[in-house]
């Protein structure tokens, strides 16, 4: 019974040092990439090189990141220094970070942060090396450029996107075709209806997280799809009390109240969602993809019992927003040159081909294409793929700017959730709390 057992995360996954280096350092084409960063003139340092990845649910691509950066410092003669962090807690260590001026040289962050950090005069321009990468392999998909484009908050690009993220939906198609669903669910209301009939014993149909993490975010689109709003048109003002806002709550508590959301879902951490799906414990998630990875490891039957698809629709239709993921380097840095060439040396293609095929992210640069994982017979990236060419802006039909990114980064709607299934708030009590938050961070961007 493999798909009920208690699944455990694999240290390292089974890579040999020589194979991580090989598949680390590719081709030709990156070891010329290499030579052209031993000039002396270009890596001035202050000091170790100190990188913050971020620490993904896949060990392999963990590992591959670790082990490429340290491979670039020995082969340039920099001391380097790799610390992986959880993505969810990426926010928590930077403030701290940012208070103790202890910040790393450079740094992985989603959109929120940088937009955040951007106006705060936190991170260096990097619009010199965005050209270049850019240029250097087809240029940059809209979607990604124009989502991370902070010249209109900072003056110019502070951060470098190396793969982008979303939601799709992962489901228990074994238990679903059971149940007599051969489809995936179109819209919200239909994926409750099949979660509810796959709910028995210890399987909760709908593991989506209510919680403070950014797993819990995706209730920011949900409140979307049935025309809620977090801001109005002009982005200024908070517009998340309405009666569009009304109907997701009403959504939300026939959904909690059918039993149908995993225990523990308003206080899972960033993994929360994962481990429910790889333990056997719930049979839909909304997830990036990272969690299949784990299963065809671990759980080939889960694997093979898995089936995916994209958002499902509201009254309003689908919102399934793209999420860039991103490089910065700090504006204090005393190795900015060096941590540019590491940079560069990530965007590499043969490390990036690689990279992609273990750490499930879609394409951010038009060349990337063209690259085998996202041409192969993944579904996962074929869908990421698809998503970064058809999927709905970040924050879209919000104006994603620095404020919404605090919203999101202070997990106010699903603050908002939990007040209405946790703290059984009436769902205006719960709306006008989230509105006087919202209210507050949208007055101070005025």
């Amino acid at each position: 019974m493999s798909m009920q057992r208690r699944w455990t995360r694999r240290r390292v996954l089974g890579t040999s040092a020589a194979g991580v280096a090989a598949a680390s350092l590719g081709g030709g084409r990156l070891h010329e990439a290499i030579a052209a960063r031993k000039a002396p003139s270009l890596l001035q340092m202050s000091g170790k090189l100190t990188y913050w990845g971020g620490l993904i649910f896949s060990d392999e691509a963990n590992k591959m990141l670790e082990d490429t950066i340290n491979a670039w410092g020995d082969d340039n003669g920099v001391d380097t220094e790799v610390v992986m962090i959880n993505q969810n807690e990426t926010v928590q260590r930077v403030s701290a970070a940012v208070e103790s001026d202890t910040m790393p040289d450079a740094f992985d962050l989603g959109l929120d942060l940088l937009l955040l950090l951007a106006t705060q005069g936190v991170l260096a321009p990097v619009d010199d090396l965005y050209t270049k990468i850019g240029d250097a392999q087809g240029g940059w998909y809209k979607s990604v450029a124009d989502s991370s484009d902070t010249t209109a908050i900072a003056g110019g690009r502070t951060g470098i996107p190396f793969g982008a993220g979303g939601n799709l939906i992962l489901r228990r198609n074994d238990l679903l075709t059971e149940a007599g669903f051969t489809e995936p669910p179109a819209t919200w209301e239909e994926i409750v209806q099949q979660a509810v009939a796959v709910t028995e014993g210890t399987v909760y149909g709908l593991g989506i997280a209510l919680s403070n993490v950014g797993d819990g975010n995706v209730n920011m689109s949900i409140m979307q799809s049935y025309g809620g709003r977090i801001g109005d048109d002009a982005g200024e003002n908070a517009a998340i009390k309405s009666e569009e806002t009304r109907a997701y709550l009403t959504w939300l508590k026939n959904a909690w109240d059918q039993g149908v959301f995993p225990p523990g879902n308003t206080t899972w951490d960033g993994a929360g969602d994962n481990q429910a799906y790889l333990a056997g414990q719930t049979a839909f998630i909304a997830n990036t993809g990272s969690v299949a990875i784990a299963a065809k490891a671990d759980d080939p039957d889960l694997y093979e019992a898995t089936a995916y698809s994209p958002l499902p629709a509201g009254p309003k239709g689908v919102i399934s927003p793209i999420g860039p993921n991103l490089r910065a380097i700090s504006a204090k840095s005393q190795n900015q040159d060096a941590a540019k060439a590491l940079i560069e040396h990530l965007a590499n293609a043969d490390f990036m081909t690689d990279y992609f095929n273990v750490a499930i992210y879609g394409p951010v640069l038009q060349g990337q294409a063209d690259f085998a994982p996202f041409n192969g017979d993944n579904p996962i990236l074929a869908g990421l793929k698809n998503l970064v060419e058809s999927g709905t802006p970040p924050g879209y039909p919000d104006v994603y700017n620095t404020a919404y990114g605090e919203i999101s980064a202070n997990f106010i709607i699903p603050k908002m959730a939990q007040r209405v299934v946790i703290d059984n708030y009436d769902f205006d009590q719960a709306m006008d709390e989230a509105q006087t938050a919202a209210q507050a961070i949208y007055d101070k961007y005025k």
